[in-house]
């Protein structure tokens, strides 16, 4: 087990896939955030712009 761990901390590649999952990740919280933030904003745009076209 502690062969393996080992050769996980060498694996450089491993490491870059990390992070690019950490900001992968923190994107998407971002991303979720923002539409948690802005969604009742967009849904009541769209509304108008829906009535507004009938």
């Amino acid at each position: 087990m502690l062969k393996i761990l080992k050769a996980i901390k060498d694996n450089k590649k491993g490491q870059g896939m990390v992070e690019y999952g950490l900001i992968i990740s923190l994107i998407a919280v971002a991303v979720i955030a923002a539409l948690v933030v802005l969604g009742p904003k967009i849904a009541t745009l769209f509304t108008n712009v829906a009535n507004n076209i009938h």
